[in-house]
């Protein structure tokens, strides 16, 4: 009997696959502050997925650690941990335009020099312009969930991407995830639990206690007054 194969998919759904988005543009009012944030700082701190493979060293006139976040919405916490380490480097991806204006505008008012921003896809980013095994951190907070079981196929979290992080994440590196959806930090859970190259780094295996580097925003807190929980997951590169 001989052995049975299932067609490849055709190229235009492999094209649909790569082209669903775990993100939706939003429009939003831009500050007097976000807009010379963009105007001023794009020029200053701004980097281009044209430009391909960057070798971030030369970037940033330094070898240092590197952190590498996806999704920094309104730029509270990379502005906060780039002002507290400059020892180390940034590298922050948004689309949202208004949260990419407020980061900026932060960098400039406190003259830091360790922040680099994409304004595009940050798995494209990641895939294009970073070399492989070159990052200390990978940071993912509170991603959008998308409640609704048709909408699964947008959660950014998944087996594709668990294996790009992994290529990307020096060995030892850390992948952090903070989400304030239980089922979606189950989720995570589920999905990590089984990517190959990978450790957790909780006692329990499951999460860990929100770590002291990782800045509370204002959402969060919100969230806390209400009783709403926040999980923390951490995996190391092994191999």
């Amino acid at each position: 009997m001989t052995e049975s194969h299932e067609p490849a998919a055709p190229a235009e759904e492999q094209r649909h696959m790569r082209a669903i988005k775990s993100f939706v543009m939003r429009a939003g009012r831009m500050t007097e502050g976000q807009q010379r944030g963009l105007e001023q700082g794009l020029p200053k701190f701004g980097l281009e997925l044209a430009d391909g493979l960057r070798d971030f060293d030369q970037v940033f006139g330094r070898s240092a650690p590197r952190t590498f976040e996806i999704g920094f919405g309104m730029g509270h916490s990379p502005l906060l941990m780039a002002a507290a380490a400059p020892e180390q480097d940034f590298i922050g991806v948004e689309v949202h335009r208004p949260g990419v204006g407020a980061l900026l505008n932060g960098a400039l008012a406190q003259n830091l020099s360790n922040i680099r921003v994409y304004t595009c896809d940050a798995l494209e980013v990641l895939r294009d312009c970073v070399a492989d095994a070159s990052l200390d951190r990978v940071l993912l907070y509170f991603p959008d969930p998308w409640h609704k079981s048709r909408h699964h196929k947008r959660r950014i979290v998944k087996a594709e991407f668990a294996e790009l992080v992994r290529q990307k994440l020096k060995v030892g590196g850390v992948l952090h995830m903070a989400t304030d959806w239980e089922p979606y930090a189950e989720y995570m859970l589920e999905v990590m639990q089984v990517a190959p190259g990978y450790r957790n780094l909780a006692a329990d295996g499951r999460c860990v206690e929100r770590p002291s580097g990782r800045p509370v925003t204002k959402f969060e807190r919100r969230g806390e007054r209400l009783g709403h929980g926040v999980w923390d997951l951490k995996f190391a590169r092994v191999d």
